[in-house]
């Protein structure tokens, strides 16, 4: 298997990006590190990452799947209305490739309009990311990790490790 994993250019979460590529790394999973950035991506801690590509190179046709790191970010380059990005997600989803979506980048894939009648782990009822589950017509869920189709929602990326050998049992890799 290989993922194409997306970073904001500036402030995801540096430690969802760290449990992604332990896992991958354990794991023997390929991944690239894309964003929409010709230069270095930092991390809200500081964690400062080389990426493999920019996100306007991806064939999703060279990836089994797509993950969606969570940060500040997201809401700082107003992400949730980037339509590049948001159209990647629907060509991923359209090819039934996985998407896997961490904490607030859960809207990314509400936004991309991919969500009717899906359960979606989200963040408290009153959130952003709710409202636009919500409002793309997908089911809230306060599960802390959801699977629907080719979709992976988790809501909280703090645990992840705790999350991830589902995640990957769920993916058939062993």
């Amino acid at each position: 298997m290989k993922f194409l994993v997306f970073i904001e250019p500036k402030d995801f979460k540096d430690e969802t990006l760290k449990s992604i590529k332990m896992f991958f790394e354990r794991w023997d999973v390929n991944y690239k590190i894309s964003s929409y950035t010709k230069d270095s991506c930092v991390g809200m801690h500081g964690d400062v990452v080389d990426i493999d590509f920019n996100t306007n190179l991806v064939n999703p046709d060279n990836f089994d799947g797509l993950i969606l790191v969570d940060g500040k970010g997201i809401d700082e380059y107003k992400l949730y209305e980037f339509r590049p990005l948001l159209d990647l997600v629907m060509l991923f989803n359209n090819s039934n490739k996985w998407i896997i979506a961490f904490g607030n980048a859960v809207g990314l894939v509400a936004r991309a309009n991919v969500i009717n009648n899906r359960k979606i782990a989200t963040i408290e009822s009153d959130s952003e990311v709710t409202r636009f589950v919500k409002l793309f017509h997908g089911t809230p869920s306060r599960k802390e990790l959801e699977f629907d189709g080719n979709l992976i929602t988790i809501k909280d990326s703090s645990k992840s490790n705790e999350l991830f050998d589902t995640i990957l049992e769920k993916l058939n890799i062993e």
